[in-house]
């Protein structure tokens, strides 16, 4: 996260303060309109002192302090905020700048305060539309002019041109950058600083579950490493869970006095516990040697296990738990411990569920009970419904009409299965490819294109939802194959009800269970089944169906044989009477041809 930019103050005349700004873009600095404030800003003290709109402003800030980093600046939220009432001065133009507390600034990082450039940030411009807060134009497009009443959203571009910046108009942005920093040093209000995002990792806390932190406290020796042999030191059991915001370890006598290991004499025990995103940091690596009472991992066995191959989680882990892991994985890679650089290869973003337009959430009350849902339809249902409804990686709207589509699906599988079970019963599990009527061809091309994208949208791409609407086509190709055909083919149908089932199973895992034993084989399990292979032979048809256009316009269509090359259609199309009518006394200057879809001629 690291980044260049200038840090420099605003001078605050009424607390005889200042107040300091980090900003990359310091060639935007004429068009500062207001001044954001973190919730946590320790100015925001001083700034409630006899101020009128005090209980406004703590009040917000006791809010903000209580959301989610996530929640507080995603590009996505809404941007919040309370004027303080108070002003600072901008040191480049002599403005006075409204002072405000906003939701949509961290205090970690920079320093807790942002320049509010509407023109510039679009959420700075989002923030000023809500409030009414001025825009000045800074930046505008090479040789194109920006006028504020025409413009919808800030101009975030990395080129332009500067305007309304004082000795600064007219030069381009990045040679504005270095010479109003080059001011600001000369004019001693500002320094040139690199930053970084990377914060200090607190690890300590005041709960029970976690690891001990292995510290002994000597009124002697002071703070003392628990001796290696001594480790680990184990959670004490004799706990009481309601000291408040005291640790839980901190109740236990026989566990906080100890004795020292250098002097010998009484000492105290560190009753505050890890943060179990240290655990979690490598805690996967090892279940590659779970057993081992002497080191945390065996090298060879982690080595072949390792890196882990899928990462599934939520995006607060991308910030958090991945950047650990990686931290974790270069110290062990550097201690010899592992020889790869990276804990994991792949990460996929699961998306959050929505309903009535909110987050789903406890606090929000709007938590559907999955027990409701279970009893209802049962738990395969509520699977299906969420595989169904959305991609992974997006945002799920819950809907009840939605679940109880998801039921209706199963069902209908459960009844094809039963309409074929006098032909199952026969237990034909090979059959001739090759002595096929079009009703068979038909449904064997279907399975094996479905069996083909299924196991490509589950095994690359994680479109559960996709691949579950593949096999509703092939549940409604089963049914119009029972309408076609007069004598079922045993063989094929074994085939295509089997693996139906088994490509359903990861899904539907009991109603397919109970499917496979009652229609299949009573003596095994579904899920002990190899995954259905596809033959590449069946997808192959005999003919297509290809259209005829003349100048682009289509004329008419043709059934053709889908193996038929390029002068082949070319004869078939201009055989064709309707198409000869078209043409008339016209030239044919060119023909494209497209292989089972199309024949153009363009005729002048």
């Amino acid at each position: 996260g690291r980044s260049e930019g200038l840090e420099f103050s605003f001078e605050i005349p009424a607390l005889n303060d200042t107040v300091a700004v980090y900003t990359t873009r310091p060639d935007t600095a004429y068009g500062v309109t207001f001044m954001a404030l973190a919730a946590e800003h320790p100015l925001i003290k001083k700034i409630c002192e006899n101020n009128p709109k005090a209980d406004e402003i703590n009040t917000f800030c006791e809010r903000v302090r209580n959301q989610s980093e996530i929640e507080r600046t995603s590009s996505e939220s809404e941007k919040e905020g309370v004027f303080t009432g108070v002003y600072c001065i901008n040191p480049f133009t002599g403005r006075k700048v409204e002072i405000w507390v906003t939701n949509y600034v961290l205090y970690d990082y920079g320093t807790g305060a942002v320049m509010g450039v509407p023109t510039g940030d679009q959420r700075d411009w989002m923030f000023a539309d809500k409030y009414g807060i001025e825009k000045i134009v800074t930046i505008c497009p090479v040789g194109k002019e920006l006028k504020l009443e025409e413009m919808t959203c800030a101009y975030e571009e990395k080129e332009g041109m500067l305007v309304n910046s004082g000795e600064f108009t007219g030069m381009e942005m990045h040679k504005a950058m270095s010479a109003i920093m080059d001011k600001a040093e000369a004019e001693g209000f500002g320094k040139r600083r690199v930053n970084y995002r990377l914060r200090d990792w607190l690890i300590s806390r005041q709960r029970y579950w976690g690891a001990p932190i292995p510290i002994i406290y000597c009124p002697h020796c002071g703070e003392v490493l628990v001796p290696e042999d001594q480790l680990p030191v184990r959670l004490p059991e004799d706990v009481s869970f309601t000291a408040g915001a005291k640790s839980p370890l901190a109740t236990s006598e026989e566990f906080v006095h100890c004795k020292c290991p250098k002097c010998g004499a009484d000492a105290t025990r560190e009753t505050d516990t890890m943060d179990t995103f240290l655990c979690s940091s490598w805690y996967y690596l090892r279940y590659t040697d779970a057993h081992n009472d002497k080191m945390p991992f065996d090298k060879e066995l982690n080595n072949y296990w390792g890196p882990v191959d899928q990462y599934i989680g939520g995006i607060e882990h991308a910030i958090l738990h991945l950047l650990y892991s990686r931290f974790f994985v270069k110290v062990l890679r550097d201690a010899g411990l592992v020889d790869y650089d990276e804990p994991f290869s792949n990460l996929l973003t699961q998306g959050m569920v929505i309903k009535d337009g909110a987050k789903m959430s406890k606090s929000l009350g709007n938590v559907v009970s999955p027990e409701e849902i279970l009893s209802k339809y049962g738990a395969d249902t509520a699977r299906l419904f969420i595989l169904f409804a959305a991609p992974p990686e997006r945002e799920l709207e819950w809907s009840d009409q939605g679940v109880e589509g998801s039921f209706r699906f199963l069902n209908r599988i459960w009844r094809i299965v039963q309409a074929f079970e006098a032909v199952l019963a026969q237990k034909v599990t090979e059959y001739d490819h090759s002595n096929l009527n079009e009703a068979d061809k038909d449904l064997r091309r279907v399975l094996h294109s479905s069996i083909k994208k299924v196991t490509n949208d589950i095994e690359t791409r994680f479109n559960f939802n996709t691949a579950i609407s593949t096999m509703m086509e092939l549940v409604n190709a089963l049914y119009a194959y029972k309408e076609a055909a007069k004598e079922p083919n045993a063989g094929l149908i074994y085939e295509a009800i089997s693996d139906l089932i088994k490509m359903m199973s990861p899904f539907v895992p009991h109603i397919t269970e109970e499917l496979w034993r009652g229609a299949i084989d009573a003596n095994s399990s579904v899920h002990e089944q190899s995954w259905p292979e596809c033959d590449e032979e069946a997808l192959k048809v005999d003919n297509v169906e290809i259209v005829l256009q003349v100048n682009g316009k289509v004329r008419g269509r043709l059934t053709v044989p889908a193996e038929a090359t390029k002068e082949e259609l070319e004869k078939i199309a201009m055989a064709d009477a309707n198409v000869q009518a078209h043409i008339g006394d016209a030239t044919v200057r060119k023909v494209i041809c497209v292989p089972g879809r199309l024949v153009n001629i363009v005729a002048k």
